[in-house]
């Protein structure tokens, strides 16, 4: 069982975030913004005769393996994804090599319309309740406008819903939500080749113990490698700026890395995965990996996409 650090009530107070409001505030001022600049590119093109030609499967899928890619649903179009992890492959024949465990997410992401984006998940991983919301705020492009990438702003916010580990003492709401930032900047580079940074915050209300940090910094790189018109290779790495934690007894926590085959099959995305990391939420993967590849903490997993239209 996860042992919590106790914080007093004015802290946990002080630590009731409003960053996601603040997120979502600020994502709607820039794609105001976004929407001027289209009414410029209007007009543009009707005085020009020319054309902007926007760039179009930077990756193949809203999520390049556990985090998410530049792409967004379009709009009234739901993409049902399916997210298994197994145990790790050197826990021996007796767990069949980690077959014999399983971790998953259900998520259900959605177009409001061409810039935005919602989601909502469930996943066995600490019983967590996700949603996030997501804004496109540049596109690449070349013709009349040149943008050299595409740039995509999200927030997440996740709950906890696990039994309290002392539920005779006051617990608050508060301790079970954990938030995350992120802006997304990727340049498909070549018809096969795209590349993305991903500079991302994760705020966590309550940590473990009194050494843990409450927010940490990560910066993802990721990468997408088409091999043949149906068939992908995805590359994913998070590298996380923490401070070492002096308690010996501590968990180690290690940087997530990840690589994913992807098949499409008409409606289908289908992923297979190899990584470190069993949780498949920003806050989980990014900041509790447990898993290091050189010791064989390694997890198969897959990843299924499956896109619904409503036009």
């Amino acid at each position: 069982m996860v042992s919590y650090n106790c914080i007093s009530s004015g802290y946990l107070r002080e630590k009731r975030s409003y960053w996601f409001l603040l997120f979502l505030f600020l994502g709607i001022f820039s794609n105001g913004t976004v929407f001027a600049q289209l009414d410029l590119d209007d007009l543009l093109e009707d005085e020009m005769g020319e054309d902007i030609i926007y760039t179009s499967a930077t990756f193949k899928s809203t999520r390049v393996i556990n985090g998410m890619s530049i792409e967004r649903m379009q709009k009234k179009q739901l993409d049902f994804r399916i997210s298994h992890r197994f145990g790790t492959i050197n826990s021996g024949i007796y767990e069949f090599f980690g077959l014999d465990q399983a971790s998953m997410r259900l998520g259900f992401d959605y177009g409001i319309n061409n810039w935005l984006m919602i989601g909502i998940g469930r996943s066995t991983y600490e019983k967590t309740v996700d949603g996030f919301i997501k804004f496109s705020a540049l596109r690449q492009s070349k013709g009349v406008k040149v943008m050299p990438v595409s740039l995509s702003l999200v927030s997440f916010m996740a709950v906890n819903t696990l039994k309290w580990e002392d539920p005779e003492r006051e617990n608050y709401f508060s301790n079970r939500l954990s938030y995350v930032f992120q802006a997304m900047i990727a340049r498909k580079i070549s018809e096969r080749f795209s590349l993305q940074l991903t500079p991302t915050l994760v705020h966590k209300n309550l940590v473990q113990t009194r050494f843990d940090q409450n927010d940490v910094f990560a910066l993802g790189l990721s990468g997408r490698f088409k091999l043949t018109k149906r068939t992908s290779l995805n590359m994913e790495y998070f590298y996380t700026f923490r401070e070492d934690n002096p308690d010996p007894e501590a968990i180690q926590y290690y940087n997530s890395f990840s690589v994913g085959f992807d098949i499409e099959t008409g409606g289908h995305v289908f992923q297979i995965v190899i990584t470190n990391s069993q949780p498949m939420i920003e806050k989980g993967f990014i900041t509790e990996t447990t898993g290091k590849w050189l010791d064989g903490d390694i997890h198969l997993g897959f990843n299924i996409s499956r896109v619904f239209s409503f036009k």
